[in-house]
């Protein structure tokens, strides 16, 4: 039976066992780190999160996960409680508090805090933000490329659950996962409202065809960091790029598939609904979009 896996596959870690955690402006061990039952984000998902990877001492296009923290807290009208310095400042003493220099990840999450009793109301959050960082040694490992299945579930409109807001409630992509799986995948292919190609239930999606790197427009799917950079370093170095509509039909025929995100970069694709993407292996468009990524890291951390 072949192994699962997902795009944020990583070797164990034992250092893990000892984390120190943020918690509301304190530093505890992972064993004692908790918040409250009556918490908004445990109680009913209203929160905003972001992921961030340290490479070199320097965490990986910063003021960009800070741009989209603080405008996903507006969107949903969230006081953080801090600045944008306070913010970094909490990332950075949690790194310090684990002695954390290459190869980690971050999850900094943002919720409305304790409500006063266990209903919807956003005014029942009285006692201002929670704000948690879970920090970990992490380092991506992708034994082979990943198999994905198209689900039935896509991801939400603007006036519903905009897509773009990295927000706590994630059951839909949870959903789109455990279908993927039960068809023997690793993870799932989401379409769009329009039954156009979008995103999977953790990456953004990218194909290439005939040298040229498609992706989405962008309407319906998670404003990925990690896929911008890419459209942009496709559009540098004179590889072919669209952002468009495009079919099952297009991706099934692709030579190259591959995924983007902050843990994993780029992850290529081998299988989709059972059909063999390219020869199976990660194609050369991809493996010079991961030395140019890699560059590019290198250059922002420098």
């Amino acid at each position: 039976m072949t192994e699962k896996m997902t795009t944020h596959q990583a070797d164990e870690d034992a250092r893990n066992q000892d984390i120190q955690i943020y918690v509301d402006g304190r530093i505890v061990h992972r064993s004692k780190a908790m918040v409250s039952v009556f918490d908004s984000g445990f109680m009913l998902g209203d929160g905003v999160w972001e992921g961030l990877r340290l490479y070199d001492g320097s965490w990986v296009f910063l003021d960009e996960h800070m741009d989209r923290l603080f405008e996903a807290a507006k969107a949903i009208d969230l006081d953080i409680g801090l600045d944008r310095d306070g913010v970094i400042s909490a990332l950075l003493e949690t790194q310090n508090a684990n002695d954390m220099q290459s190869d980690a990840h971050a999850r900094l999450m943002v919720t409305r805090g304790v409500k006063t009793h266990p209903f919807q109301h956003p005014g029942l959050s009285k006692s201002g933000p929670t704000m948690v960082i879970i920090m970990e040694h992490s380092k991506p490992k992708l034994p082979r490329p990943i198999r994905l299945a198209t689900v039935p579930h896509i991801r939400g409109l603007p006036m519903t659950q905009d897509p773009k807001l990295n927000s706590h409630s994630k059951l839909n992509c949870i959903l789109a996962c455990i279908a993927a799986e039960k068809a023997g995948a690793d993870e799932a292919l989401m379409l769009d409202v329009n039954g156009f190609v979008n995103t999977t239930n953790a990456c953004n999606f990218f194909i290439v065809r005939k040298g040229a790197v498609w992706t989405s427009t962008g309407d319906y799917c998670m404003n990925g960091i990690t896929r911008q950079k890419v459209i942009d370093l496709c559009h540098a170095n004179d590889i072919p790029m669209f952002e468009r509509n495009f079919s099952l039909v297009d991706t099934y025929g692709a030579d190259e598939v591959f995924l983007t995100g902050t843990f994993g970069a780029q992850t290529p694709v081998s299988e989709i609904d059972g059909r063999q993407i390219g020869n199976g292996d990660m194609g050369p468009v991809t493996e010079r979009l991961r030395g140019l990524y890699k560059a590019l890291i290198k250059e922002s951390s420098a």
